[in-house]
């Protein structure tokens, strides 16, 4: 059987072709999965897809008419994906539930640095033979709070970092990790972990009740100096919100690796192009805001984990068999 990959990088091609070899054929294209390429998929019984993707009602009825039974998504979240269509429509949906937490918490400390020692604008600087210090000072973090947001394997391996540093742990999850708590972590109100924590790091992933769990209210009980940093989800934080407390000059620095309308922006290259996004053009000229690309898991590491992973949930879904990588499961068949 071919399957069909969706959003795939120049990076990642040839793991994917390695990994499915003596499987199953693959072919992978660099376009989105959304309502103008879901036609592609016309004939592919399964394909893969990337967070990015777009599987609202309209591409999954275009997926389910073209004969596609099988989404293997690449990525942990799914929030992308209207998973009560899926099911009304017999189709079987399944996600990497884990894949290296180290990835995404490395680079969530990566921003932070990034931001609190100003190494984007010393690195433009020195570009220009400007060897100046003035505006680069940034400060210690080591006996100074951090609040995690989100305490799973991600947070945890964020919290290892911090503890390395020793920092102050403040942590708020809907269940207290031990590992977390044997470090010194003390779980605490959201609102609490807002007003005390000079750093604070996004590790929730992103559902109805997180939404906006950034908001101006949220915002506004923050320290003036914070560094607030978002690795997991664009819909955590109330863009429109943290950029007029941005240009009131409060925050030390924002790390931001999502966006809350990435979605056709994010890994594509659009250089060239007028921007449309106002908030995202005025969110980047903030001179203590680092914005990346959804780039957080992107080791080789990571990639080869989803990628095994991916493969797995393939070779179940032909197998017959289950795993709780499954968000909806294969339908019945019918009796003869």
């Amino acid at each position: 059987m071919e399957i069909l990959a969706f959003g795939v990088q120049a990076d990642e091609q040839p793991l994917i072709e390695k990994a499915f070899e003596g499987h199953h054929d693959v072919r992978c294209l660099d376009v989105f999965l959304n309502e103008d390429t879901a036609p592609i998929a016309t004939g592919y019984e399964v394909i893969s897809t990337s967070v990015n993707a777009s599987l609202g009602n309209r591409v999954l009825q275009t997926l389910a008419a073209g004969g596609t039974q099988m989404i293997a998504q690449r990525s942990t979240g799914f929030n992308n994906i209207d998973l009560q269509v899926a099911e009304r429509l017999g189709l079987t949906v399944a996600r990497v539930s884990y894949y290296s937490p180290y990835s995404v918490a490395e680079f969530a400390w990566t921003l932070a640095m990034a931001v609190n020692r100003r190494i984007v604008r010393a690195s433009n600087r020195t570009r220009d033979f400007d060897f100046r210090l003035h505006g680069l000072m940034g400060r210690d973090l080591h006996g100074r709070t951090v609040g995690v947001l989100g305490t799973g394997k991600i947070g945890e391996a964020f919290t290892r970092i911090a503890h390395g540093f020793g920092m102050k742990l403040l942590g708020w999850d809907v269940a207290q990790n031990p590992a977390c708590l044997e470090l010194g972590m003390k779980y605490v109100e959201k609102e609490r972990l807002f007003a005390e924590s000079d750093l604070i790091s996004l590790h929730v992933p992103l559902l109805p009740a997180t939404e906006h769990l950034i908001d101006r209210e949220a915002l506004k009980s923050m320290k003036d100096d914070v560094i607030l940093v978002n690795s997991s989800r664009g819909g955590l934080v109330d863009t429109d919100a943290l950029v007029a407390e941005l240009r009131a000059g409060r925050f030390t620095g924002v790390g931001l690796d999502v966006y809350e309308a990435e979605a056709g922006l994010f890994f594509l290259d659009r250089s060239l192009e007028a921007v449309q996004d106002d908030t995202l053009a005025r969110l980047v000229t903030f001179p203590n805001v680092v914005v990346t690309s959804h780039q957080a898991y992107y080791t080789v590491d990571a990639v080869e984990q989803i990628i095994a992973t991916t493969l797995q949930n393939v070779l179940d879904y032909t197998e017959g068999r289950r795993s709780e990588n499954v968000l909806v499961p294969a339908a019945p068949k019918a009796a003869p």
